[in-house]
């Protein structure tokens, strides 16, 4: 009996870390950037704590209506939609969803990271904790919990044969 709650709890966390990881690494491997929402302006189609996904696109393909993720400065990340679009001059005016008026500053082509292409919402969170000592430390128990949970019937069920062998002289 053990052995089969053992098994069943060891399937399932390796199912959620197929999936984490489907979800978190596949993208990367097929060209897309995946960022964490950490602000509200673009609720509530984009909510806090998502994960956006973006994909490098030639500003010149960019229409107005798309969302997009720039570089401000340094390294802070953007992610608006495009309200007004500058050929000419080669950049863009964005606003925030949530925000009444278009940002201060026009985005130069240059700056554009790409195409919000697909947001998940909450996995922001994850992908941020787990890169705190704390997240670092909730992993490496979860990967202990899964390896007790592979050996541990090993354990018992040795033991019960010692215990019926000693019993049988």
């Amino acid at each position: 009996m053990l052995r089969k709650i053992c098994n069943f709890l060891t399937t399932i966390l390796i199912l959620v870390l197929l999936v984490l990881a489907i979800v978190l690494i596949v993208p990367r491997l097929m060209g897309y950037q995946s960022l964490a929402v950490l602000s509200g302006s673009m609720e509530p189609e984009i909510s806090v704590g998502s994960i956006v996904f973006i994909k490098e696109t030639e500003p010149a393909d960019l229409e107005v209506g798309d969302v997009i993720t720039y570089r401000l400065s340094g390294n802070t990340l953007v992610t608006h939609r495009i309200v007004e679009k500058d050929e000419v001059v080669e950049q863009f005016i964005t606003q925030g969803d949530a925000n009444d008026v278009a940002d201060s500053s026009p985005v130069a082509y240059q700056n554009v990271v790409g195409k919000v292409t697909m947001h998940l919402p909450f996995l922001g969170y994850l992908s941020i904790y787990i890169k705190t000592p704390l997240g670092i430390a909730v992993i490496c128990g979860f990967l202990v919990v899964l390896i007790l949970l592979v050996f541990l019937p090993e354990v018992f069920s040795s033991d019960e044969n010692d215990g019926k062998q000693k019993n049988k002289k």
